[in-house]
């Protein structure tokens, strides 16, 4: 719905000064609704108002909400982000990013006063429990908690002590040394008590001192020839030690250092947050964006806007993208922190993996509300990015020609939606204009039939009348070359790559119209990309195999006086075998559309006669 205070809204802005400065949009009822900055206050806000603007249904919902709108002229561009920040700290704007996660506070908690359990929990409850926090973090307490478990080999099943001993077997976290057995009798309650108070002594302090304290005890019960409970201590102090290098993640070279990623889908973002101090990953947080207009732009909103509360500004941000204004991002974040902060882009090594492993925890954050899974939203969003597309491609189409010599020439198209395969939308093509082998010319063909299918079924917005986001030619660039102009001269603005196999018809690049992409190095997108060049090759081949087949048959028909092509055609569509056709009698037979008497008779003595 346009709004009609546009006119008016373009005429204000017409006289709007050139300078830096924050806008402030407001609805009807004077409530800000969205705040925003700019290094030029009239061309920025007439964007927002100009006619046929090709807005994001985010941003053209707020405008067609906009009554009237404020500015702020600033001396400069830096001024006007710390403005924009503080302006949208004390309104929260319904259209700006908000930042909601589902922080809250989170607890140790320790069962019951004998045969205590530890475990993680999100209220503290007046249930005789021992609490240990609060903590700001779940991601540390669960953490911890199976740290704790796991190096004082705790139980952590459903079975209750001392009701259930010697009721069952040993799990299998006994067999592999994770659980000491309590459920077989033979752990005296002061054993179990001791190791118990072990576990809250490495909660409450660190491992390094843990370990101090345990080799201590363990010297000790050495000089006094207690050597089996020296050695219990051992396998604990060792089993510490092992927690420590297996999660290889939890420590890197830099002492101090958040880690920021960002995943987009057509509809939505996500962020996530990986905290480091002390070389030791001590948090995540995660955050749901909602749609946003550029990954850029919300990267740098959502720097501000995170940091521009109490939270702790680390000596480095590592990223996993470029961020707008990088330089005035920086000097906002070290002003706030009283030190210099650097704002990082690793490439390769430690960095470039955290990077990774934050981009990973966005897109999983970013398919449990999608519906899809993390891996397929990763391998959509690094394609996005690899391919430098505008926008994540939601609906994808591949094409890929299957042909015997000159004869049964046919396409196959398959669609994939979000990722995954969408077998409702696959269409078959035969090819109806070459009698000689030409597979340029057989795509051309099937591209042209496909866009002119297009506007004749646009209104509905199924099938052939939805674009898709990104066509796929199963080819190199002489194929993409070849079909870029028939999708210009249509007016259509459709991004366009060919899939390049190696001589072992194995997914290899990416072909543009001027050379080719390398994806190898990007495993998501690789993997995608040879799920789809293996679809669409297995449904055109099916497809053309198929038609051989059928076309073997019909001729096979033909040669029975009285039966032509289409009479041959019209018989296997009824009985869909050749077998189903012989072993039919003739009342059968004349069941089929166009069939005679003595055509039928005739088909029905070459069989029998024949055998």
């Amino acid at each position: 719905m346009e709004n009609e205070r546009l006119p008016y809204l373009r005429e204000k802005t017409k006289t709007l000064t050139i300078e830096p400065g924050c806008y402030i949009m407001r609805n009807k009822q004077g409530e800000i609704i969205y705040i925003g900055k700019a290094k030029n206050l009239r061309k920025r806000v007439t964007s927002y108002f100009r006619k046929n603007a090709d807005h994001l249904p985010k941003v053209e919902k707020m405008v067609s909400h906009v009554y009237d709108y404020d500015y702020i002229v600033t001396d400069s561009e830096f001024e006007a982000l710390v403005l924009e920040c503080s302006l949208i700290k004390q309104n929260s704007p319904k259209y700006n990013i908000l930042l909601k996660d589902d922080k809250g506070y989170h607890y140790i908690r320790i069962s019951g006063k004998s045969w205590g359990r530890i475990s993680a929990a999100k209220q503290l409850v007046d249930d005789g429990a021992t609490y240990i926090g609060p903590y700001v973090s779940s991601f540390a307490v669960m953490q911890a908690v199976e740290e704790a478990n796991t190096a004082f080999c705790l139980p952590t099943c459903n079975r209750k002590f001392p009701q259930d001993f010697k009721k069952g077997r040993p799990c299998l976290n006994f067999h592999i040394k994770r659980c000491m057995g309590v459920c077989m009798g033979k752990i005296s309650e002061q054993e179990y008590a001791e190791n118990l108070s072990q576990a809250l002594d490495f909660l409450r302090s660190d491992s390094a001192n843990t370990i101090k304290v345990l080799t201590e005890k363990m010297e000790t019960a050495s000089e006094r020839m207690d050597f089996e409970r020296a050695a219990q201590l051992r396998d604990r102090i060792q089993a510490i030690r092992r927690i420590n290098e297996h999660q290889k993640v939890i420590y890197t070279n830099t002492p101090d250092q958040d880690v920021i990623a960002l995943s987009q889908n057509t509809s939505q973002a996500s962020a996530v947050v990986i905290k480091f101090r002390n070389h030791r990953l001590v948090d995540k947080e995660s955050f749901m964006l909602g749609e946003i207009e550029s990954i850029v732009a919300a990267r740098s909103e959502f720097i501000i806007r995170y940091y521009s509360g109490d939270r702790e500004i680390p000596k480095q941000i590592s990223l996993d993208g470029e961020v707008e204004d990088l330089e005035l991002t920086e000097r906002f974040l070290t002003d706030k922190a009283g030190r210099k902060c650097l704002l990082h882009l690793p490439q390769r090594g430690e960095q470039a993996r955290l990077v990774e492993m934050a981009k990973t925890n966005a897109s999983e954050l970013l398919g449990q509300h999608s519906g899809a899974s993390g891996r397929e939203v990763a391998a959509l969003d690094e394609l996005a990015r690899l391919l430098n597309l505008p926008k994540t491609p939601e609906y994808i189409e591949a094409y890929d020609i299957s042909n015997i010599g000159s004869s049964d020439m046919v396409a196959g198209m398959v669609v994939f939606e979000n990722g995954r395969p969408l077998k409702s939308a696959y269409k078959r093509f035969s090819i109806k204009t070459l009698t000689e082998q030409n597979d340029y010319g057989a795509m051309s063909e099937v591209l042209s039939r496909r866009l002119a299918r297009y506007f004749e079924e646009k209104e509905s917005g199924k099938g052939f009348g939805r674009l898709p986001d990104l066509i796929l030619l199963d080819g190199g660039k002489g194929h993409v070359s070849t079909i870029q102009p028939i999708i210009e001269q249509s007016g259509l603005n459709i991004p366009l790559f060919g899939m390049v196999k190696d001589d072992r018809h194995r997914t290899r690049a990416i072909a543009t119209n001027g050379g080719e992409i390398a994806i190898s190095a990007y495993r998501n997108a690789f993997t995608f990309i040879t799920r789809i060049q293996d679809e669409v090759h297995r449904f055109s081949i099916e497809y053309q195999r198929a038609k051989h087949k059928k076309t073997g048959m019909e001729s096979s028909l033909t040669k029975i006086d009285g039966i032509g092509p289409s009479r041959a055609a019209k018989l296997l569509r009824h009985f869909k075998t050749m077998h189903a056709i012989k072993e039919a009698s003739v009342e059968a037979l004349l069941q089929a559309p166009g069939m005679t008497r003595p055509a039928a008779e005739r088909v029905y003595r070459t069989f029998h006669e024949t055998e």
